[in-house]
């Protein structure tokens, strides 16, 4: 203990000695000569190997933007914020001056339970294991506002909520005066908006007091679904009418929530996600005009939900360059300062997570979450690991809060303020971003907004062709998904998707909805129900009378009189970028576990090992991408034997393995005998043969060439085709 006291004191004298020194000896470096570019390019051409330079060390991204091997202050002295400062200016260091010194990061994790009882008890957990912001995820029945007895899935992506007492039930305990709530309430916030604001009315809490969001999108809803319940004209209405309510009475408490998640999720690129959601912000804004919102207002009630995808600079680039066009657009409509202030949450996009080897998601996340934080994100949710399979547990739920909680807490995210600025990569990839998003926004603008846009099938068709080449250099493997299309564990077993009983669950909601409802005095709510579609103004404070009446939320949602039909636009489906590789091996299991045979593969693999075994194994891998079966061997000395091995396997295809340099001597003599043994079986060569060979090759029955270039996907398809798996 004596040992342990006096080694603590030594040490903090020494710390105290440090830090009273102010004299340092000058350390000379001239010992070092600085290389110039020049030479550095030399040492990299000469690493590479004949490899071209511009090829290989220059990156091209899916939104036109080159990655350069290196950046210099000489070309970046002109766009360094030098006198820029975090919370001032147009914002591009971050959106407030103390960064996270003063605030951190709000924690949202979401809470999707189907019940309602047992999602507050969620929330609760979640908020007492360290999430700062509660936030409920909805059921697409209670996005859309329908009654859960008219529901065909309730629970299928969260929880379900009809009435006031499914409110109650949920909100119940919960410390709203202390830490937000977060609602993404679909198409309209106005039966939700209504339920929320009852059920607080209810209980005696005060609406000033609420902060967060309880936000709708419909222009987001009519990107994802093609058509809306009602018209944008009157879902603007209900927006100005919720908008006007929350300055009044909820001044904390947002009622747009402007998400990315539609053009996310559907494949767009960075500049395409940013333009998108800003131009569906501005026509909330205009909206929001014309019904009589000043700007500063309208702006103060949007928020905005941003997708993190897989390219860790330009995430940060995204961010930083989101906050000055926001502040820019807000200044032209005449925002004050304040107003031009960008509010974002963000999330992991769910498009680059994956069914197989879905731990490495754990490692997807929080490269995601670390550039959010680094972007400066108001409030990030960690999507459990497992998300692409079914809802979170324990033990993903926990993982995915902690990973924020140890970048605060122990690596020490909080600090420094705008940690991405001055970096000459990172500047120069804002500056970039920043033009290509507002060059995008324009095009948009000149389309006459996101709706005429979306009408025209204009971001559809953007966003389609970034998804078909996000395909296709996945079926080459341009693009590595660990664990899909690169790297596959033939051990793995598929997490149990755990599927909800839908049935089940139907009828315990209903038996709750139908217990509520049976107290309500049915005249008084139709008469609260009579009021609200009478009304022009004022609507939530109807709405709310009619949900403290027992007006369900489809109720209030059909009880808002209704103009013309909902606009009609093609939806923009959700994608993951492994879920055709997916597919293809669940395709090959569903046929081993139901016919109890796979697509046998030999390996011809031609002299001693060190001669064969880079190709051989590389060949493993890209075939067992497909699950298949791989037949190895430690090698034959001769082509009989080879061809005589190979009959024996009685395989559907075989591959020689050898060099490049003992094939024009191997694949004349081995390919006919192996079509000879095996006449309905797949040839393959390992490696791509040189154009001089190829003809030759090609004559000798090679079929197909498994090397760094060949399309994957298609070979392994086309084998299954060949085996009867594909019809």
């Amino acid at each position: 203990m004596s040992n342990e006291t006096g080694g603590e004191l030594d040490l903090q004298a020494i710390l105290k000695k440090a830090e009273q020194q102010t004299d340092f000896p000058d350390v000379p470096l001239d010992e070092f000569t600085p290389p110039t570019y020049e030479e550095w390019k030399e040492a990299c051409i000469a690493l590479l190997k004949g490899a071209p330079f511009e090829k290989k060390m220059y990156t091209k991204t899916y939104e036109g933007i080159t990655f350069d091997p290196m950046y210099f202050r000489k070309d970046t002295e002109d766009i360094l914020p030098k006198d820029s400062f975090p919370g001032m200016d147009d914002f591009l260091r971050g959106a407030q001056p103390s960064g996270y010194l003063g605030k951190p990061w709000g924690i949202a994790q979401v809470c999707d339970e189907t019940m309602p009882a047992e999602n507050n008890e969620l929330l609760r957990h979640e908020q007492e294991k360290g999430s700062t912001i509660y936030h409920i995820k909805l059921d697409r029945a209670s996005l859309m506002a329908q009654d859960v007895r008219q529901a065909a899935a309730p629970g299928d992506e969260g929880v379900s909520v009809t009435t006031l007492d499914d409110m109650h039930i949920l909100l119940s305990g919960l410390q709203l005066d202390k830490y937000p709530l977060y609602l993404y309430a679909g198409e309209s916030a106005l039966p939700m908006l209504s339920l929320l604001a009852g059920t607080l009315k209810a209980s005696g809490q005060d609406w000033g007091k609420i902060q967060g969001v309880a936000g709708a999108d419909p222009l987001g809803e009519l990107a994802a679904n093609g058509k809306n319940s009602k018209s944008l004209d009157e879902l603007y209405r209900e927006m100005f009418q919720c908008a006007q309510w929350a300055i009044a009475h909820a001044p904390g408490l947002k009622t747009i929530f402007v998400r990315s998640d539609v053009y996310s999720r559907g494949g767009a690129n960075d500049v395409q996600e940013a333009a998108y959601t800003l131009a569906t912000a501005v026509a909330y804004l205009r909206a929001l005009l014309e019904r009589g919102l000043s700007i500063d207002d309208a702006a103060g009630q949007i928020m905005f939900g941003f997708s993190m995808g897989a390219n860790f600079f330009l995430q940060i680039a995204k961010l930083r360059a989101l906050r000055p066009l926001w502040a820019q657009i807000v200044e032209a409509f005449g925002g004050s300062k304040e107003a031009q202030r960008m509010h974002i949450h963000a999330r992991p996009a769910l498009f680059f997570k994956t069914v197989y080897d879905p731990y490495v998601n754990m490692l997807r996340n929080t490269t995601e979450i670390f550039s959010g934080v680094v972007g400066g994100v108001d409030s990030f949710e960690s999507s459990p690991f497992d998300e692409p399979i079914r809802k979170g547990d324990e033990f993903s739920r926990r993982i995915a809060r902690n990973v924020q909680i140890i970048l605060q807490e122990e690596f020490g995210l909080l600090q420094p303020i705008d940690p991405a600025g001055g970096s000459w990569a990172v500047e120069t990839l804002t500056k970039q971003m920043k033009e290509k998003v507002w060059a995008e926004f324009q095009v948009i603008e000149g389309k006459g907004g996101m709706l005429k846009a979306l009408q025209e099938s204009y971001p559809q068709g953007e966003i389609a062709a970034v998804l078909a080449a996000r395909f296709k250099a996945s079926e080459t493997r341009k693009d590595r998904i660990v664990g899909n299309n690169m790297y596959p564990n033939m051990t793995e077993k598929l997490l149990d998707p755990r599927p909800e009983d839908m049935a089940e669950n139907k009828k315990k909601r209903i038996a709750q909805v139908e217990a509520y409802l049976a107290d309500i005095d049915e005249a008084f709510k139709t008469e609260k129900l009579t009021a609200l579609k009478a009304g022009s103004e004022n609507l939530v404070d109807l709405a709310i009378a009619a949900a403290q009446a027992g007006a369900t939320s489809a109720e209030i949602a059909e009880g808002v009189a209704a103009g013309k039909e909902s606009e009609l636009v093609t939806a923009i489906a959700p994608h993951r970028w492994s879920e055709r590789f997916e597919k293809l091996r669940q395709l090959t299991e569903d046929y081993k576990a139901q016919h109890h045979d796979n697509v046998k593969i030999f390996l011809a693999n031609m002299g001693p090992i060190p001669q064969h075994k880079a190709r051989a194994d590389f060949t493993t891998g890209f075939l067992q991408v497909g699950a298949f079966e791989v037949l190895t061997n430690n090698g034959f000395s001769t082509v009989e034997e080879a061809a005589q091995a190979a009959r024996a396997s009685g395989a559907d295809a075989v591959v020689i393995c050898s060099t490049d340099a003992t094939y024009p001597e191997i694949v004349p003599e081995l390919a006919p005998k192996l079509h000879e043994v095996l006449p309905e079986a797949t040839v393959f060569l390992a490696g791509a043969a040189p154009k001089d060979l190829l003809d030759t090759y090609n004559q000798a029955g090679i079929d197909e060439y498994i090397s760094v270039k060949a399309n994957c996907y298609k070979i392994l398809q086309l084998l299954q085709q060949k085996k009867g798996m594909i019809a």
